[in-house]
């Protein structure tokens, strides 16, 4: 059914002209795929569609085929005409010639389109997540919106940062819950432009799973601009290759894309990388103590260490080298003696060495850390274990939705997740009880987990245990890890670096197996077992 058409559309900009007599017809429920490379024209033709001042055309005429309630001037897909409307009325079919409509016809159709921009995050940056995604609703008052968003919360994988505030959100994460928040308000229109052009591979492979799931696979029109041709070919229905302002070729995405490859060279890719940007960056980081008896004890003495976004890092040194103290000093506990430790909340640094709720306050609460004398509330089931750690004010089938979510993070399969929940904790094998401890820190949703002595006295199957739940943790939930650990047959198992401490000093820092080259005879005894 055809829902939009493009007639002989011309626009100039300080007479330039950008598009020149583009000539299209868009049917409902299709996917078209805009292909060209920067310059040819996909922004202006999408920004004209959306209705934007700035894009009026010179000349010709976009017409919506649509259904329009005249009682309250709702409009929708052509498909909906003969249909009720939710005000009581009933909805008629109805041509909108968009730029010579009327006021309320021109506001009517554009509040059913949304769109997504490259760059621009417009997001409540004080609200959370949940919050973000719950004022998108059309109808504030459906008692349905929560599990709404829940879903969408799933589409867009971001179940894991749903009480986080959206200024303290990655680039990446924002274009998620702008996604989440478009998709709220149920559009009959998404446009979407350049929509992973500049995020990671790992990022782009998310939100671009997301449009499949939220866009076309529910039978939305969707229009998207893209020079990835790998993006449009897996999205589209049909394609358009725009060159110079005009419709070079049209027809079946493969064909499009297979030409447009073979003509124009591809942009570089960004490198496909496990590790993100620094995340935690100390610079001579000191905690000196000072005891009657022992005068000055340097805990930690000008400790100089990077530790990446993704990162599984460990410290690792015999007891008192100065780790515990240190991870204290990075989850806000102590406060240093001198030096330097940022951290990074999205884009933003944050210096923690500094008290008050603009520094230490602000990034503490992204940070969990897990005690090794961790103990679980014995006479509440788990899911009172997991509920008792949030405090939402958000219906019981949220944290029911969180707690499912962290238990398979950590490892357990969603059939053994659902028994667990009313299980008591003595009712679990002491492996089991370690990784709820650990969907207890994941649950809060903090940026940074910090780990001490996570795996202690344990025999080696629920080290493994614990091994595969912080690897399956840090890919699901996006977590950077800092495990405080004497135990190197652990490190070398599941951590990415290792940073070695000796009487407050950091000696070495590197991959695990480089740093066993570093152990001293009595650190060997004392740390490995395995024979390398």
């Amino acid at each position: 059914m055809s829902f939009i058409e493009v007639k002989n559309i011309t626009k100039n900009f300080d007479n330039t002209p950008v598009l020149k007599k583009i000539n299209l017809e868009i049917n409902e429920g299709e996917v078209l795929g805009v292909l060209g490379r920067s310059g040819s024209g996909k922004s202006v033709l999408l920004n004209m569609l959306r209705g934007i001042p700035e894009y009026e055309p010179d000349e010709g005429e976009i017409i919506y085929h649509v259904a329009i309630c005249s009682d309250c001037n709702y409009v929708d897909a052509p498909s909906k005409a003969n249909t009720p409307c939710s005000c009581g009325g009933r909805l008629k079919e109805h041509e909108i010639n968009l730029w010579k409509s009327t006021r309320d016809e021109f506001a009517a159709i554009k509040r059913r389109i949304s769109i997504m921009l490259q760059r621009t995050f417009a997001l409540y940056e004080e609200e959370t997540v949940i919050e973000n995604i719950m004022k998108s609703f059309e109808d504030q008052r459906d008692p349905d919106n929560i599990n709404k968003a829940i879903n969408l919360l799933k589409m867009t994988r971001m179940e894991h940062r749903t009480t986080h505030v959206a200024r303290d959100l990655s680039g990446g994460e924002k274009q998620r819950i702008v996604l989440a928040r478009q998709l709220a308000k149920n559009p009959m229109l998404f446009l979407a432009d350049e929509p992973t052009g500049t995020l990671d591979p790992k990022t782009a492979t998310l939100l671009h799973n997301a449009l499949l799931n939220g866009v076309k696979d529910k039978n939305i029109t969707m229009i998207i601009n893209s020079h990835w041709p790998e993006v449009i070919e897996d999205l589209s229905d049909r394609v358009i290759w725009l060159e110079n302002g005009e419709i070079k070729e049209e027809g079946e995405p493969s064909k499009i894309v297979a030409e447009f490859v073979e003509e124009i060279p591809l942009p570089p890719k960004h490198e496909t990388v496990t590790l993100g940007d620094p995340l935690i960056k100390m610079n001579d980081l000191k905690k000196y103590y000072f005891s009657v008896s022992r005068g000055v004890v340097k805990s930690v003495d000008g400790v100089t260490l990077t530790i990446n976004e993704g990162e599984i890092a460990s410290i690792v040194g015999l007891s008192g080298a100065g780790k515990t103290t240190l991870s204290k000093v990075i989850a806000g506990l102590v406060e240093p003696s001198d030096g330097e430790i940022e951290v990074r909340l999205g884009d933003e640094w944050i210096d923690i060495s500094k008290k008050g709720p603009q520094h230490r306050g602000r990034v503490t609460p992204h940070i969990g850390l897990l005690h090794q004398d961790f103990s679980l509330y014995p006479y509440k089931t788990i899911l009172g274990n997991l509920t008792d750690a949030i405090s939402l004010d958000l219906p019981s089938e949220f944290a029911k939705m969180k707690s499912l979510h962290v238990l398979t993070a950590v490892g357990f399969k969603e059939e053994e997740a659902s028994s667990l929940l009313e299980k008591y904790p003595d009712q679990m094998s002491g492996g089991e009880r370690h990784r709820v401890a650990i969907a207890q820190v994941l649950i809060k949703e903090p940026n940074i987990v910090i780990l001490d002595e996570p795996t202690g006295t344990m025999d080696p199957i629920t080290r493994r245990h614990v091994t595969e739940s912080i690897l399956n943790a840090r890919e699901e939930l996006d977590q950077t890890f800092i495990i405080i650990s004497h135990d190197m047959d652990f490190v070398l198992e599941c951590c990415d670096s290792a940073a070695l401490m000796r009487d407050g000093k950091l000696l070495d820092h590197g991959k695990p197996e480089e740093i066993v080259d570093q152990l001293t005879s009595q650190e060997k005894t004392k740390m490995l077992n395995k024979q390398l």
